[in-house]
């Protein structure tokens, strides 16, 4: 579910900035300001939920952008569909970079006690001047790790997503970022290495050099190290696998952080949601 399309957070990295053209508008500044807002999006969700043939399937929140973006503040499409999914028992996971997902405890609660969730917080950076260099309008990491001890005090599985892993940039900072996460109170992490399908390439190189003009090329060096020689794969949308020395590397530490500290290591980019709690009762009959 993509309430929205275009993301104010404005990450340099964001793979989905190629589909945005497809909208007509540019992958660069339009994507961050030319917001496109589905209003009828809980209408049309609830219209194919109360379906016969719906079979209760898990939604992921947001396959493309963040569902939790400044406008959601007032539209407040995501809170709907989390309603929606609430009232017709189909569970749902999500991954963010947005503290507002805070204002839907209650919401995510309700999910959690029924059919299940799991939020997943995206952290790449555990500085913030780090951080705000690359995805300037996406809180800081510092109230992300907030948002994970929220959520995790309400009752609500937490994971944090790695994501992406930029070889070379932010990738001696995993042990902190899970070490953080986990003393918040997530209890799973996955990670996502770095993709520069299309237009992304040139918008991230573009603003790697502006902000760490030292490192530029040691990063850009890394990044193709990792992917066997190519920074992006052939076609937008396939799964981007890393490769070679650095990031067997990176791997076997996220992999190691992951056991020292307890954390589910998750595969995949939206998790599903665990098991929602058994609740105590006389067994059903069977009725034939």
């Amino acid at each position: 579910m993509n309430p929205y399309r275009g993301c104010f957070h404005a990450c340099a990295y964001c793979y989905a900035r190629p589909t945005h053209p497809y909208l007509g508008f540019g992958a660069g500044t339009d994507f961050d300001r030319q917001i496109v807002v589905k209003i009828n999006i809980v209408e049309r969700l609830r219209a194919r939920l109360a379906k016969a043939s719906w079979r209760s399937e898990l939604i992921a929140f947001s396959g493309n952008t963040d569902c939790y973006q400044p406008l959601e503040a007032h539209y407040q499409l995501t809170r709907g569909c989390l309603e929606a999914c609430a009232d017709y028992a189909t569970p749902v996971t999500i991954i963010t970079k947005g503290t507002l997902v805070r204002r839907d405890v209650d919401v995510l609660q309700e999910l959690r006690g029924t059919v299940g969730c799991r939020v997943a917080v995206s952290i790449p950076f555990s500085n913030d001047e780090h951080a705000r260099a690359i995805e300037p309008f996406a809180s800081p990491p510092s109230k992300r790790f907030e948002t994970i001890r929220i959520l995790a005090e309400a009752g609500i599985e937490a994971a944090v997503g790695v994501a992406p892993i930029i070889p070379g940039l932010n990738d001696e900072q995993i042990p902190e970022i899970l070490r953080r996460a986990r003393d918040a109170g997530a209890v799973s992490a996955f990670k996502i290495l770095l993709r520069l399908p299309l237009e992304v390439g040139p918008i991230f190189e573009a603003r790697l050099a502006e902000s760490f003009p030292l490192r530029h090329r040691k990063v850009m060096n890394a990044i193709r190290e990792a992917r066997a020689g190519r920074l992006s794969e052939g076609r937008f949308g396939s799964r981007m696998v890393g490769q070679g020395v650095r990031w067997s590397t990176i791997d076997a530490l996220f992999s190691a952080q992951c056991d020292r500290l307890g954390l589910e290591h998750l595969a995949g980019e939206t998790p599903e949601p665990p098991e929602p709690p058994r609740r105590a009762g006389p067994q059903l009959p069977l009725v034939f």
